[in-house]
């Protein structure tokens, strides 16, 4: 299968990633750090070095790299362990079910107010973000990259308005990292969510929180974490704070390798996927009936649909009869869907790695042809 759903999971892996992965799971059974012996001193090495890679490469320090199942629920730590009760946080309508669905509950709870931050035609994304704070607005939760689209957020001047208004930043990275540089220091990020299994090349069930050392956020776990353990109650440091039970060693091995294989690589590979993109929107833009909305964009995204066609029987149809995998449906973005008009039949999103060759591109652009050129029934 010519596998075009990168943003839901990665597809490809580096051999140094499987590698680590196995290694452990053949080799690493012990729980890092919680014996004295020498396996569960070398699994703590592994994680520490993990820790210390992502600080450097985000600019933040290692204690406060925290390690997630997913960026979901790194996303909820940030969110749930920094609540002001009776605040105002503002995000935007760009934002997956990771961050809605967290910020409502607390909304539909009484325990914040909640404002949507839209661009219009007067106001660019971060003037809206600006010209909804209010003297009890404590956090600006924005992504830095649309999961649908595949659109680039103007993070460094939301990073700056958060900075003059005082505010937590809170940066959704899962579709960014990997694709795009993501200095917290520069664009003034307080604390951001990634997901280590797309484009970081990690293996699923692998997640990072990293917040600056202004920040402090409440744990959503509490429980074991080897130290302080004849203590009742949670540490008051970090990353034990946040890091409650037996870590996913396998998962951060694979973050290890992975982090290491997209710093050697990032310039070349978001290059190379601007130009893909740049093809495929080109290729697509000229099939009567399909419109595309996504401009071309380092994280290999683009959306698209079919005139009197959903998207779910568009993604069926490619896998059926052309055996390639993309994603229909409203990708857990609803605002996103309302603000695009696409929130009746959802969009078609193809989401490519460096790794798809140019035949497979051409191949997908064949068998979009033939589906615009034939009705349903047909298929």
């Amino acid at each position: 299968m010519i596998y075009f759903d990168n943003a839901a999971t990665g597809g490809f892996k580096p051999r140094a990633v499987t590698d680590a992965v196995q290694t452990v799971i053949r080799y690493l059974s012990a729980n890092p750090g919680r014996s004295g012996h020498r396996l569960s001193s070398t699994g703590a090495e592994m994680v520490y070095s993990c820790r210390k890679i992502f600080a450097d490469t985000f600019s933040a320090s290692a204690d406060r790299v925290i390690f997630t199942k997913n960026c979901t629920e790194a996303l909820n730590t940030a969110i749930f362990g920094t609540i002001k009760e009776g605040g105002h946080v503002i995000t935007t309508t760009f934002e997956h079910n990771s961050v809605l669905r967290p910020l409502f509950a607390l909304k539909e709870r009484g325990i914040i107010s909640l404002s949507i931050a839209s661009p219009t035609d007067n106001l660019t994304l971060s003037q809206a973000i600006e010209k909804e704070i209010s003297p009890n607005t404590y956090m600006i939760v924005a992504t830095a990259v649309s999961n649908v689209t595949g659109e680039q957020i103007d993070i460094y001047e939301i990073g700056k308005i958060a900075k003059k208004h005082n505010l937590l930043f809170v940066v959704d990275g899962a579709q960014a990292g990997g694709h795009v540089n993501l200095d917290m220091k520069k664009n003034n990020i307080s604390a951001l969510a990634l997901a280590g299994h797309k484009g970081l090349y990690g293996i699923m069930g692998s997640g990072v929180l990293i917040f600056d050392e202004q920040t402090d956020i409440d744990p959503l776990l509490y429980g074991g974490t080897g130290t302080e353990s004849q203590n009742l109650s949670q540490p008051l440091f970090y990353p034990e704070r946040l890091e409650s039970g037996t870590l996913n060693l396998p998962a951060i091995a694979s973050l290890n390798e992975g982090i290491r294989f997209v710093n050697k690589n990032l310039s070349g590979f978001a290059g190379h996927l601007i130009n893909a993109t740049e093809h495929l929107i080109l290729s697509l833009s000229k099939l009567p009936k399909v419109k595309c909305y996504s401009v071309p964009n380092p994280s290999g995204i683009v959306a698209f649909s079919i005139d009197q066609l959903s998207s779910t029987d568009v993604a069926d149809i490619l896998s059926s009869r052309y055996d390639v995998a993309v994603r229909g449906g409203f990708h857990c973005a609803p605002l996103t869907h309302k603000f695009l008009g696409s929130e009746k039949e959802g969009l078609v999103r193809v989401s490519l790695a460096v790794q798809n060759s140019s035949s497979e591109i051409a191949h997908f652009i064949r068998a979009v042809s033939e589906i615009t050129s034939s009705s349903l029934d047909a298929f």
